[in-house]
């Protein structure tokens, strides 16, 4: 027996007695209908088979999809599992929710030709990070409005925060004097998947990465009371993940003499450095001081609870999507960050 052919809009209008403005307005616009009304417009229309009007189809009348292309920086399965990545997409949420769009999430490690088909149906985009170059230029191709988080380009609409500020405003509140001993456990510092410690030739790299921002923040603070880091004391994580943090952390608490500042990149690293002290046991902060970078809600739950720098993740994700909705697409808009003291760390 063959498949039942789909009913258009004009047909499900004519069977249900309504006009197709009606059934358009139940599907797109409910608050032009009463409750009432448009729940009975859904029931009957999804008896008869159906379930709203084809995007495709719509976004060809219209010449827009209401679809907002999210493109991150990681693979997806990874990024969903990031609180920092999630806190941004939760902020990016509530303005598409409120403006009654919808997310497309993109990742700019997936196979371009794969996606292609995909990247070409959003109405503007959020790139989280520095994508893949092929990605970035194929989306500016499209001549779609582009507004990236976290990073710069200067075709596009940016949202970043001052991340030397806050390394470096967290950085002058644990080191107390230039007799600290200080380790840095980084993050994507250099081009290598393995954890390692870093070198000389490392630390005069040129950058435009977070993470070279937040390392200069560090430096800097420690240089202002004479208080040297050397590069054997600084760890590259290659991702933001607890067990690679633990390895690095477990390689710098365990060193002769053994640090008693531990400046994390990402609260994610602090927490791993956390339990390996516990492990190891070593009293934090009384023997040592841990910071982290983010603020995710894990950092205040923590024992001992993270000092740590707010980035502000949620707000990111609310004011990308606004300039984009909005057509504010030549703004580069550089948020505050915030020390947020809480027990991991002794005072300076």
């Amino acid at each position: 027996m063959g498949r039942a052919k789909k009913l258009n809009l004009k047909q499900v209008a004519e069977a249900l007695g309504v006009s197709t403005a009606t059934v358009s307005n139940a599907f797109n616009r409910p608050d032009q209908l009463s409750a009432k009304l448009r729940e009975r417009i859904l029931l009957e229309a999804a008896d008869l088979g159906y379930h709203g009007p084809n995007l495709a189809a719509r976004t060809l009348r219209r010449g827009e999809s209401d679809v907002i292309g999210v493109m991150l920086l990681d693979s997806l399965k990874y990024s969903l599992s990031d609180p920092v990545a999630n806190q941004l997409l939760q902020g990016i949420a509530e303005v598409l929710v409120e403006r009654n769009k919808h997310m497309l999430l993109l990742s700019s490690h997936a196979d371009a030709d794969q996606q292609r088909g995909a990247e070409s149906l959003p109405d503007g985009f959020i790139l989280y990070g520095a994508i893949d170059p092929r990605s970035f230029e194929f989306i500016l191709k499209t001549g779609k409005p582009v507004v990236v988080v976290d990073s710069e380009y200067k075709e596009t609409a940016s949202i970043n925060i001052d991340n030397q500020n806050g390394a470096f405003t967290i950085a002058e509140y644990a080191i107390r004097d230039e007799d600290e001993r200080v380790a840095i456990l980084g993050l994507r510092l250099i081009d290598t998947d393995r954890v390692c410690r870093l070198t000389e030739a490392d630390l005069n790299e040129d950058s435009q990465e977070v993470s070279h921002a937040r390392l200069a923040g560090y430096r800097k603070a420690a240089e202002k009371i004479n208080c040297h880091i050397a590069a054997a004391s600084m760890w590259h994580i290659p991702i933001n993940d607890a067990e690679l943090a633990e390895i690095a952390a477990r390689e710098a608490l365990t060193m002769n003499p053994r640090p008693t500042v531990l400046l994390c990149m990402s609260d994610i690293i602090a927490l791993a450095a956390i339990r390996v002290a516990r492990e190891l046991n070593i009293k934090v902060p009384d023997e040592l001081s841990i910071t982290g970078f983010d603020d995710i809600p894990e950092s205040a739950r923590s024992e001992p609870a993270l000092t740590t720098v707010c980035q502000q993740s949620i707000e990111k994700g609310r004011v990308a999507a606004t300039l984009l909705l909005d057509g504010k697409t030549n703004e580069n808009v550089v948020l505050e960050t915030k020390l947020v003291v809480r027990d991991s760390c002794k005072p300076s």
